[in-house]
């Protein structure tokens, strides 16, 4: 039971009058208490009354809302709770990397939890600007870092996330940062492509495949009647040349339906090939290909043609904005993609789908070619 002791005053059970006690002019005079939800009990001492309930009241208001945390907890450091909280998560490879990295980054890695301030956080994302870290690289490091911080809400060591309202960067908006590559662009890498490679390109022009899904694609993964490819995983570089094959993102599983000129194209890779361990593309040896080697074929391409500044992965927008100009609707998209969900198909690509006013003007254009026939598209043609 809560409860405020007086520790300068009792009262007399005969009188019923406050006396002194031995404590008397000594300490601080107010000492709430309560239990704590493992039943241990807490006390705190104040000068003044009226803070002493103040303080009561907030702490079995916590408890009442399951909010409690320990005054005592938060005394391990940021870096001893992120190595005990980490080797209890179930992580992908290259998450383990990215947790580790922006963990790591921290200048308050030795501070305790409970000293932990919002002003810690600030003064390492303004150090990441200052030495010119990009934006989104900057949002990446908060959200994994924060990540760390909420599990630390969750196991009550600390009552409130120091990273909330943090402020960070500006990224670039996504019709801003996207470069779309030309057709004819596109069309000039395949042609400057080694025939071996060419395909690679292809697949991730024409059919939205990240560089490490057409790495790991397998002849098997290709269903040559009904013209589809099944994506079930992924190549990333292990270091020393080795690489290692594991399912692809989150969501990413899927089965893309391509187009005839595609699935020939394949085909012919196919038989003018080794088997190469069942894989559609090889590195050293009978390895699928890894970043390095992906990256150093796409560079001798892309300067063949001719052409600067365009990454492979520019290649997957190209065939979402394709699709887009198709009248390919979210879901569609999503799907052909690999997106975890629509949002993530909306945030990056919403700039391409048509606007209001583009569907307006075509709607009334139908109208009037509907209304006066071949002569409405005569002068709509005479007037470009």
């Amino acid at each position: 039971m809560a409860s405020i002791q007086d520790r300068w005053r009792r009262r007399d059970p005969v009188t019923g009058r406050l006396v002194p006690t031995a404590q008397d002019g000594k300490g601080l005079r107010y000492r709430p208490q309560f239990r704590d939800p493992e039943g241990r009990q807490v006390a705190k001492s104040f000068a003044l009354k009226r803070d002493a309930q103040r303080w009561l009241d907030e702490q079995t208001a916590h408890v009442a809302r399951g909010t409690y945390v320990d005054p005592g907890a938060g005394r391990v450091t940021f870096a001893e709770f992120y190595a005990d909280w980490s080797e209890r998560q179930v992580w992908a490879p290259g998450t383990v990397l990215a947790m580790r990295l922006a963990a790591h980054s921290v200048p308050f890695a030795d501070v305790p939890l409970r000293s932990l301030r919002r002003s810690h956080v600030e003064g390492w994302v303004k150090g990441m600007v200052n030495r010119g870290l990009a934006p989104g690289t900057v949002h990446t490091r908060m959200n994994n870092v924060r990540a760390v911080l909420r599990g630390a809400v969750a196991d009550k060591l600390i009552p409130t996330d120091p990273s909330v309202g943090v402020a960070l960067p500006r990224r670039r908006r996504p019709q801003a940062a996207m470069a779309l590559p030309t057709a004819a662009q596109v069309g000039a890498v395949l042609d400057a492509a080694a025939s071996a490679f060419r395909p690679f390109v292809a697949l991730c022009a024409f059919a939205g495949l990240r560089l490490g899904e057409a790495a790991g694609l397998r002849v098997e993964d290709i269903d040559f009647l009904r013209r589809t490819l099944t994506v079930t995983r992924q190549v990333q570089r292990a270091g020393r040349g080795q690489v290692e094959v594991r399912p692809p993102k989150y969501g990413s599983e899927r089965v893309v339906f391509l187009a005839p000129g595609l699935v020939e194209m394949l085909a012919a890779h196919i038989a003018g090939q080794d088997a190469g361990g069942g894989w559609m593309f090889t590195g050293e040896g009978d390895q699928p290909p890894h970043q390095n080697t992906v990256g150093h074929r796409w560079r001798t391409a892309t300067t063949a043609a001719g052409i600067s500044g365009l990454r492979l992965h520019d290649l997957r927008h190209f065939y979402a904005s394709g699709l887009i100009a198709s009248g390919c609707d979210v879901v569609t998209v999503q799907r052909a993609l690999g997106h975890s969900s629509a949002t993530t198909t909306l945030s990056t690509y919403s700039h391409l789908w048509p606007s209001a006013e583009d569907r307006t003007r075509a709607a009334a254009q139908a109208l009037l070619a509907e209304a006066r026939g071949p002569e409405a598209d005569r002068s709509s043609t005479g007037d470009r």
